[in-house]
């Protein structure tokens, strides 16, 4: 794998994160962990991982979780009306500049609207949003409307990861596979999850 795959792919998971922005609300913040690694073995309500810092940890899947993929989009599929979420960083001029960007379906808008700091690298922040504009004057760029109507303009390099999400089923869960989980800090220690992304459909994710 590329060091340029293994780059855009450690965004693309980094940004998916934001699907779970709502449903870690209710968790106090420093409870809840990003978990990004690759599947040791799964269970019906367990998955165990190996996280990127070379850790093990196991997550207890809770009644009901969810599993979701991920898939290979364009820039040129985003039109204004679009849910997005953008990972992104300052750029020398003050404005922003894309690190990776997802669309979300219909079914999904309005998940973890708003503008917040992230993890993927220094500086970072994520943005969901929806699309109020798409220029392609001096390159792409989109503006994005979020928390009753305050707007960002994000450009989006050529270069850049834009994902969508894909089905998936507990199948994928094989060894190796590289995951993506939102997990709270249980009173006892042990994790736990009600949804994990499973990098798929010719997405390379983080190894």
């Amino acid at each position: 794998i590329s060091a340029m795959n293994v780059k855009a792919s450690l965004l693309v998971l980094g940004t998916i994160s934001s699907l779970f922005i709502a449903g870690a609300a209710t968790a106090q913040a420093a409870d809840a962990l990003r978990v990004r690694g690759t599947v040791i073995s799964f269970e019906p309500s367990l998955l165990t991982v190996k996280t990127r810092q070379g850790d093990t940890s196991a997550i207890k899947l809770n009644t009901g979780w969810k599993i979701s993929g991920v898939a290979s989009a364009s820039e040129k599929d985003i039109k204004q009306g679009d849910f997005l979420g953008i990972a992104s960083v300052s750029k020398a001029d003050g404005g922003s500049g894309a690190l990776e960007v997802v669309i979300f379906p219909a079914a999904l808008k309005g998940t973890g609207e708003g503008d917040r700091p992230w993890d993927l690298q220094p500086n970072s922040r994520m943005t969901n949003g929806t699309v109020a504009d798409v220029t392609d004057i001096s390159g792409r760029a989109v503006t994005l409307t979020y928390d009753n109507g305050q707007t960002k303009k994000i450009s989006i390099p050529d270069d850049t990861p834009v994902v969508t999400f894909a089905p998936a089923t507990p199948a994928d869960l094989k060894p190796g596979a590289t995951v993506f989980a939102t997990a709270q800090r249980e009173a006892d220690g042990t994790l736990s999850s009600s949804r994990v992304v499973v990098g798929n459909n010719g997405v390379i994710p983080p190894v």
